[in-house]
């Protein structure tokens, strides 16, 4: 009869003391080792507030598709902006949502240098001067149509004659005390031409903030709610907005964009994102903002909702993901939720 080997392993023997030598589990042990070693952190002066303005007083409208997001009137704007302040969050990003019998073809009101935005403005500056104020750049808000330029007899957005709306819409804006102007629109050439109608009429120290990676993504849905755009829009903005297969061509965006002046760089949606943040960031270590855009948020909030997810947890882990992908300032829905957890944790 054959003799069975005896087997040589000895699984009852301790590991030798150097094994193993690098314990990562050591820097996680307790909290304050954990913060020692943590390598991003999200301050309260990351964040940037994305408000809806409007006509009225003392007037709140709710958002169904974005829950906790209301439309609100300048007054009462004036609060939340304080507040905002209060709990360290620099800026609001501007949106108004215009009454239907000022919208038209070519969204004409956006000129108009008593709208409601650039009242808004006034009143901001007015009242809370150091809060910086953000405005967006585009016709979508002041359109019958819901797109972000003037379109032709064939409802094609044409881009050079919607240039020359935006450069005025911008002055307007600037004049009344907007700290930067945020092209959202995509057209081709739009910063240059904007910077250039800045600079003539004195307004050097006014920023640009470009949507230079701006995808025709369908994380807009609930904006599009707020404003008032969704069921005006015709078609889609696939023209003009990128495409969401594509990194290289955000990255030649980029760099036309800071060729033509632009100070700060917005990659939007966010979160699904991530790749073109990054490789913004290294390839071209500008200022690089990213936008936590409305579906984003109304997903966390419908999720918490059926008990699937917590709000505040995927919220904080969505925006530290954000500044960890390169993100030096985030647009979130969350700001206010986001900058009481991170003073409430300090």
């Amino acid at each position: 009869m054959t003799k069975s080997r005896k087997s040589t392993t000895n699984f009852s023997s301790t590991p030798p003391p150097s094994f193993p030598n690098t314990r990562m589990r050591r820097n996680r042990k307790e909290p304050w080792v954990r913060n020692l070693v943590e390598e991003n952190r999200l301050s309260t002066h990351d964040l940037i507030y994305p408000v809806f303005i409007i006509e009225g007083k003392n007037r709140r409208e709710k958002i169904d598709s974005m829950p906790d997001v209301e439309r609100t009137t300048i007054d009462i704007l004036l609060k939340t902006a304080e507040n905002a302040l209060e709990q360290g969050i620099p800026a609001l990003a501007l949106f108004p949502v215009i009454d239907s019998d000022k919208k038209n073809i070519t969204g004409k009101e956006a000129l108009n240098s008593k709208n409601l935005i650039c009242s808004a403005i006034r009143e901001l500056k007015k009242t809370l001067p150091e809060m910086g104020l953000i405005c967006d750049i585009a016709l979508d808000p002041y359109t019958i149509h819901g797109h972000d330029g003037i379109v032709d007899v064939n409802g094609k957005v044409i881009n050079d004659e919607t240039i020359s709306m935006l450069c005025k819409q911008a002055l307007v804006q600037a004049e009344a005390g907007a700290d930067i102007v945020a092209p959202s629109d995509m057209m081709d050439g739009r910063i240059g031409a904007i910077r250039t109608t800045l600079d003539k009429n004195g307004f050097q120290d006014t920023s640009i903030l470009s949507y230079a990676a701006k995808y025709a993504s369908s994380f807009y849905g609930p904006f599009r709610d707020a404003v008032n755009s969704k069921n005006l829009l015709k078609g889609d903005k696939k023209t003009y907005q990128m495409n969401p297969a594509n990194s290289d061509e955000a990255l030649r965006e980029v760099a036309l964009d800071i060729q033509e002046g632009a100070d700060m760089i917005m990659v939007k949606p966010g979160l699904p994102y991530l790749d073109i943040i990054q490789r913004v960031k290294e390839n071209f270590a500008v200022p690089t903002f990213s936008y936590q855009v409305s579906g984003e948020y109304s997903m966390m909030k419908a999720a918490d909702k059926n008990g699937w997810l917590s709000y505040e947890q995927t919220m904080m882990e969505s925006l530290i993901s954000l500044k960890r992908a390169g993100s030096d300032s985030i647009f979130t829905y969350a700001a206010l939720d986001a900058a009481r957890i991170i003073k409430n944790n300090i």
